[in-house]
């Protein structure tokens, strides 16, 4: 197991409120995360980009949610990133886990998604 897989299988998750989308903007991503995601166009990114959005974002939510990044992961699990609804796990990030990922994102080219 790779080490984004790694830092994915120990985040915390939740439910978020049905239709919500509030944490869907403008995003960076590593290389590697960005590679698993669907390619889309200049215009698709243009228009999201416009709107705030992100461009993986569709009518019924996330169209990546299963391979979305760390970042997108770490919303709602962390006091630094909280959901705009109050939305939360059960147990918030081991702290240890949330310094592991903010060390990965420093160390790792980011691209926007």
């Amino acid at each position: 197991m790779n080490k984004v897989d790694l830092l994915r299988k120990n985040i915390p998750s939740f439910a978020c409120k049905p239709g919500c989308h509030d944490c869907c903007g403008p995003v960076t991503t590593s290389s590697e995360e960005m590679a698993r995601l669907p390619i889309k166009s200049a215009l698709e990114h243009e228009i999201a980009l416009a709107h705030l959005n992100c461009p993986h974002l569709g009518k019924n939510g996330c169209e990546v949610y299963n391979e979305r990044p760390l970042i997108c992961r770490l919303f709602g699990t962390t006091p630094q990133l909280p959901c705009p609804n109050g939305n939360r796990p059960d147990v918030m990030i081991d702290p240890e886990l949330e310094r592991q990922i903010q060390r990965f994102f420093s160390d790792t080219r980011q691209v926007l998604v």
